[in-house]
């Protein structure tokens, strides 16, 4: 009888001369540039296409800009992105729902200040059922009475809920304090302004802007290059327009300032929000900014991190990321702290900015952010989804498809003197302004003491 043997990781991981040996790591690398077709068709659509067949499905994400003026824009818009798909001149909410089911297709919108987006999914062998409902959704959407008028009460009530959650109120009043009264910083109607809003209304802004002419259609998966045209075509050939879709105005830079605390009576945690103007992903800093940016507090190892949450214990979490905005991108840092550390919690925060420029980063922290930069954009491509919503904002923002390839060798040609220069250029805390929402009673009197804050 033959006796079988098992050996533990530990054994196997040993050898007669000691440990085994690890592997040294590979270099990451994005795969060789996907074949695409990058076109646009007669209605004036851009259509991205990208074969990748590892799965029998086709993702879509469709950007059309539909920026507003009017004071009622955003709460027209949001309305409309919510009862867009209840149904269709040939389609009632069910049937909709039911054709979409039945090729494993799912279908969404969502709407900001900047843009409309319709996105989803379905099966490769339903496209062209899933592309005739997106037709209809597009170029017949109904917007029945009862429906919009069910949709409205029902987004009114969110609209209530969200407003009172400190993380809103704390981007709403960051929003007014870096870009004033421009219309970007309209992302939340208020409820009673979606309440006043009438079906006809909706109706008429979606003729006006639901419009190809300068919107992007990005689809990835298991398609045939040679037709997808032609199928996207024929699918939409009753959309279109004389006129070009909606772009926002150019939006202010931001200016270093005073923070502003903003009072919310009775809070026993503050939202701490700075914001600094950035720089393109076409400008050649960007890759040593970018690398400043995961050191300062771009990831759990970050100094912000380690500074505020790991050894001092005044948040959760903390973190500094870009903010991609239709003519550039600004730097956003958040925290949430408890009242009693808020002013404490600023002033590390204000430190960890100075010291960023003073100290430049060593290379073992700048070999991590590097490492972990280009992981998180290997990942964030390697499905379909990812990839058109990679290849999607990308394109919605002007950047040639292109970069992404060259991305990851831009990143590992930076140097630590490169992110010390980005470092303070951009990291100066004087160049930050931003706002503090929390109990004003408890945070005026420290918040003073600090200084650079204004008081209410």
């Amino acid at each position: 009888m033959n006796t079988t043997t098992h050996r533990t990781a530990e054994q196997i991981g040993r050898t007669e001369a000691g440990p085994r040996p690890l592997p040294e790591l590979g270099v990451a690398r994005l795969d060789d540039p996907p074949v695409r077709l990058d076109v646009v068709l007669e209605n004036g659509l851009r259509l991205i296409a990208v074969r990748q067949p590892s799965v029998p499905m086709v993702e879509m994400r469709m950007s059309i800009p539909f920026a507003g003026e009017a004071e009622q824009h955003s709460a027209v818009a949001e309305l409309l992105a919510t009862a867009m798909l209840t149904g269709t001149e040939r389609r009632d909410r069910v049937l909709m729902d039911t054709d979409l089911a039945a090729v494993g297709a799912d279908l969404r919108t969502v709407v900001d200040p900047e843009r409309l987006r319709v996105s989803g999914s379905t099966l490769a062998s339903g496209l062209d059922i899933f592309l005739d409902v997106v037709s209809d959704a597009l170029t017949s959407a109904a917007y029945r009475e009862a429906e919009v008028l069910g949709e409205r009460d029902r987004l009114a009530e969110r609209i209530n809920v969200a407003r009172s959650q400190p993380r809103v109120i704390a981007r709403e009043a960051l929003q007014r304090r870096r870009f004033g009264d421009h219309p970007y910083t309209r992302e939340m109607p208020r409820a009673a302004d979606v309440l006043a809003v009438e079906p006809a209304e909706v109706r008429l802004l979606h003729g006006a802007a639901v419009v190809p002419r300068g919107a992007t259609m990005v689809l990835v998966g298991d398609i045939d290059l040679d037709r997808i045209a032609d199928t996207v075509s024929r699918a939409l050939a009753d959309w279109h327009s004389d006129r070009s879709a909606s772009v926002l105005p150019q939006l202010p830079l931001v200016s270093g300032g005073d923070l502003l605390l903003v009072d919310r009576p009775g809070a026993v945690q503050s939202q701490i929000r700075l914001s600094a103007q950035a720089i393109t992903r076409l400008d050649p800093r960007f890759p040593s900014l970018q690398l400043a940016n995961v050191v300062f507090g771009g990831y759990f190892s970050s100094r912000l991190v380690e500074n505020i949450r790991e050894d001092k214990g005044y948040t959760y979490s903390a973190s500094s990321s870009f903010e991609y905005t239709p003519q550039g991108a600004v730097l956003d840092v958040d925290a949430d702290t408890a009242s009693e550390v808020t002013a404490a919690a600023v002033l590390e925060m204000r430190y960890e900015l100075g010291r960023l420029g003073v100290v430049p980063p060593t290379k073992e922290e700048l070999d991590s952010a590097r490492e972990y930069l280009i992981g998180s954009l290997l990942i964030s491509t390697a499905s379909q989804g990812g990839l058109a919503g990679t290849l999607s904002g990308l394109a919605s923002i002007g950047v040639p498809l292109d970069w992404l390839q060259a991305h990851p060798d831009r990143l590992r040609a930076v140097t630590p003197e490169q992110v010390g220069d980005a470092a303070r250029e951009f990291f100066t805390p004087t160049a930050f302004t931003g706002v503090v929402v929390g109990d004003a009673e408890t945070l005026a009197v420290s918040l003073r003491a600090l200084g650079g804050v204004s008081l209410p």
